[in-house]
């Protein structure tokens, strides 16, 4: 089995209501997702992928489609912090994703990776599987979600 792992970036607001410290406030990042997929490499003559796990732009574009649309320029929030829901929905054609959870690095990666999951399976069945995703707050802070975690 080999391993591929494939980066996009996107940028999204957020803020974390309870936090002892900064992230208490509105902010952004500019974010790193990073998703890592196991499988055998295509050995068919002729085929498009022969010597390949997956095709790099293949997986970028279910990632793309998946999470990078839909959370890009967005803000993130949680679902029970109101106040914010409640300003965000004031703001015409405002991008605006909630969650059930604060959106911290770890539940971002965790939903990345739920979503993404169901989206690998639906295109490669069982040929792959999703091993793991990264999601970057930061160049030196980020939260890995993946089977059994």
């Amino acid at each position: 089995m080999i391993t591929i792992t494939r980066r996009l970036e996107f940028d999204a607001g957020h803020r974390i209501p309870r936090h002892a410290n900064q992230c208490r406030h509105l902010h952004g990042h500019r974010y790193g997702l990073e998703l890592t997929v196991t499988g055998a490499l295509v050995e068919a003559e002729g085929e498009p992928d022969q010597g390949m796990v997956a095709d790099f732009s293949e997986v970028k574009a279910i990632a793309q489609r998946v999470v990078v649309d839909a959370w890009d320029h967005a803000f993130l929030v949680w679902r029970q912090d109101r106040a914010v829901v409640d300003f965000l929905a004031t703001l015409p054609g405002h991008r605006t994703v909630e969650f059930d959870q604060p959106p911290t690095a770890e539940h971002l990666a965790a939903t990345a990776f739920r979503l993404l999951d169901a989206a690998i399976a639906a295109r490669y069945g069982t040929r792959i599987v999703l091993s793991r995703v990264r999601l970057c707050e930061t160049p030196n802070a980020w939260a890995d979600a993946g089977r059994g975690a």
